[in-house]
């Protein structure tokens, strides 16, 4: 049975005047994949990132996103994806219910999807106590959770996580990977970038980009037998040592 595939890239490249951010990228992730994007500050991923979520034009080659390409249908790539950042993107003078209301109307949810996507979102977090504390008086494993949860609150084709334990501590970063497990096993695609490579052993497959190019790409275990090495660290700092270029 043939994998459905949700992201395509076929050489890719974004273009700054001479400079050359992204440098004919292919590579494809399925349905329900963890699919880890990492390189160095300046490789790029950043850039390919923008364009798969519609948010900037690629210079050249072809790309599709949950089916829609992201040259001509940017809005609709918009409304089947989730985004979360390092930067906490939620309200923090909202209190926790108010903030998952209105994202949930922003993602277009109907008044009986946002109570019942509500009811089971701070069941599942085990909120429900905290309902109408805001924001910003949650430690900041919990904000990263929860914002988490609401970027997949529509049920998206895909979900892009731009590094998203930046800053939390280890049990919670652990606790964070199990949502992305979950949401995993419930068929959405996980796009995610971090620089921590023990986080990368998570993933089904890994990418590694260099200088704008994708240097390395396929589960961590081949990787770590391609390049004789013991961990993603070493199979890392192998790659990124050939960088030329920082930003």
């Amino acid at each position: 049975m043939q994998t459905e595939k949700v992201i395509t890239a076929k050489n890719l490249s974004k273009k700054f005047g001479h400079f050359v951010a992204v440098d004919h990228i292919s590579f494809e992730v399925n349905k329900g994949e963890i699919f880890g994007f990492l390189g160095a500050n300046g490789a790029g991923k950043t850039t390919a990132m923008r364009m798969l979520c519609g948010l900037s034009m690629p210079s050249s080659g072809e790309a599709t996103v949950a089916g829609f390409d992201v040259y001509k249908q940017t809005e609709q790539i918009k409304k089947n994806i989730g985004y979360m950042s390092q930067r906490f993107s939620l309200y923090e003078d909202l209190t926790i219910g108010e903030n998952i209301r209105f994202y949930a109307g922003i993602y277009g949810l109907t008044d009986k999807q946002i109570r019942e996507k509500s009811d089971s979102l701070l069941k599942e977090l085990n909120m429900q106590e905290h309902k109408k504390t805001l924001v910003r008086e949650l430690p900041l494993g919990w904000k990263q959770k929860l914002a988490f949860s609401i970027a997949i609150v529509h049920d998206p084709a895909i979900v892009f996580l731009d590094e998203p334990t930046g800053g939390v501590d280890p049990i919670t970063r652990r606790e964070f990977w199990n949502l992305i497990y979950e949401a995993s096993s419930n068929g959405i695609t996980v796009f995610v970038t971090t620089h921590y490579m023990d986080e990368a052993e998570y993933c089904h497959r890994v990418s590694i980009m260099v200088d704008g190019r994708i240097d390395a790409l396929g589960a961590p275990a081949s990787l770590k037998k391609d390049h004789a090495a013991k961990t993603m660290d070493e199979v890392f700092l192998q790659l990124a040592r050939k960088a030329v270029r920082s930003e």
